[in-house]
């Protein structure tokens, strides 16, 4: 079984790299993927043997394949890109721009390695049709969009996956990131942070910068603002527990002598445990609205929610018997267990929980094994990275080719071999 499954793949294999380059250099923002969803469909219709649905919850795709009686299992990939300018200097970098939800002309770049989990799922999913004497049972392969802003995997729920698509009796996904290539990491229990993000107004009284006594500031009002709120984590959250409070955008003004009428601020929380999430998320507004009065702001601040992400949590049984399937195809010693969550989130856990069903998300390497040189692979998942290796989000992220397709590929196939009878 073992060898039938991934014979061929590596005759695969230059397919794959020239459809992932494709892929990278035409990224799409949140909600568009409709260029990449179509050279989904189209392929999983020239594999054969898939009964393809597009548009599943706006550009979502999903493809059933049926051979005999056995286990249900769901392979997940996403699909959207950031708006980032990318600065790779790859032969195939994106150019490519996008008019994101607020209405302005952004870049759009894969920074997060989305195209390869599409390349990944794919390559899995060609083997699978080829090799159907090497398993039995139900694969539902699900290309999802809007990962990045968390509304994906709840559209295409809504949209009555549960209904229209066979049950699974475990949801798998995985996810590129800057470890080396030909390691996975991945933990039972919450594996990756659940994320809140705000939109924060200050409201001041704009004048003349000559005489800021007869104003308000608000970019003073923000700054107090953005200091105060590091105080949080570092003085209101235990040694023992974790979050993250960053502040990713400010806005204010139009010229260097007008003082304006307002500030914006954009906020992302991150948290693993629910008390210290409202813990988090209270303190936040406490400071903000406490600045807000100190600096005599005409009205109290205004916020709104950009989104949210929920805990992403492995089922514990689930997750060691996906873990003996990652082992055997990237080593006994290549799997590592994380010793505490990622501060990153992620949707996918929705699946699994809204069908009532285990679910099991890991990480793999991307990144060249040389800038690790000297690191015992144990020794990975606590300690920081190496300085020259980009992360995820990073203009300057592109994960390796190779190996990581062929890795990406066996990862996915190895983890569901392990369900399917």
């Amino acid at each position: 079984m073992t060898v039938s499954l991934f014979e061929g793949l590596d005759a695969l294999l230059p397919d794959l790299r020239a459809l992932y380059q494709d892929l990278h250099a035409h990224p799409e923002l949140s909600l568009q993927e409709t260029r990449t969803a179509g050279i989904v469909a189209a392929r999983l219709r020239a594999q054969g043997g898939w009964e393809v649905t597009e548009g599943v919850g706006g550009t979502g795709v999903v493809g059933v394949l049926r051979n005999g009686e056995g286990p249900v299992v769901l392979l997940r990939a996403d699909m959207d890109g950031l708006p980032v300018l990318e600065a790779t200097g790859l032969p195939y970098a994106s150019v490519a721009r996008g008019i994101d939800r607020d209405g302005n002309d952004v870049p759009v770049m894969h920074a997060c390695g989305h195209d390869m989990h599409v390349t990944c799922l794919l390559g899995a999913a060609a083997q699978l049709v080829a090799h159907r004497d090497a398993w039995r049972g139900t694969v539902v392969a699900v290309f999802q969009p809007a990962e990045e802003i968390g509304e994906g995997a709840r559209d295409m729920l809504a949209d009555n996956f549960a209904e229209r698509f066979p049950k699974p009796d475990v949801c798998l996904g995985q996810h590129v990131g800057p470890f080396p290539a030909g390691v996975a990491v991945t933990r039972p229990g919450p594996v990756m942070a659940a994320s809140d993000s705000y939109r924060v107004r200050l409201f001041g009284r704009g004048g003349h910068g000559s005489t800021p006594e007869s104003t308000v500031d608000p970019v003073v009002m923000a700054a107090a603002v953005v200091l105060r709120l590091q105080t949080v984590v570092a003085r209101e959250v235990g040694a023992s527990q974790a979050a993250v409070v960053t502040v990713g955008s400010i806005h204010a003004g139009t010229k260097e002598n007008i003082i304006p009428d307002e500030a914006e601020l954009k906020l992302n929380i991150r948290s693993v445990d629910p008390v210290v999430r409202e813990r988090v998320l209270a303190a936040v507004r406490r400071i903000v609205r406490a600045e807000c009065e100190a600096s005599g702001a005409p009205k109290e601040p205004e916020f709104t929610s950009l989104g949210s992400f929920p805990v992403t949590v492995n089922t514990a049984d689930a997750t060691a018997t996906t873990v003996e399937g990652l082992r055997g195809v990237l080593g006994e010693q290549a799997v590592l267990v994380l010793p505490q969550p990622i501060n990153g989130s992620e949707d996918f856990g929705l699946f699994g929980e809204a069908l009532g069903v285990p679910s099991v998300f890991w990480h793999f390497g991307g990144a060249d094994r040389a800038a690790f040189e000297g690191l015992e692979p144990g020794t990975l998942a606590s300690r920081g990275l190496p300085p020259e290796v980009a992360v995820n989000h990073s203009p300057q992220y592109a994960p390796l080719q190779d190996p990581t397709i062929e890795l990406g590929v066996r990862a996915m196939l190895g983890a569901a071999r392990t369900w399917l009878g």
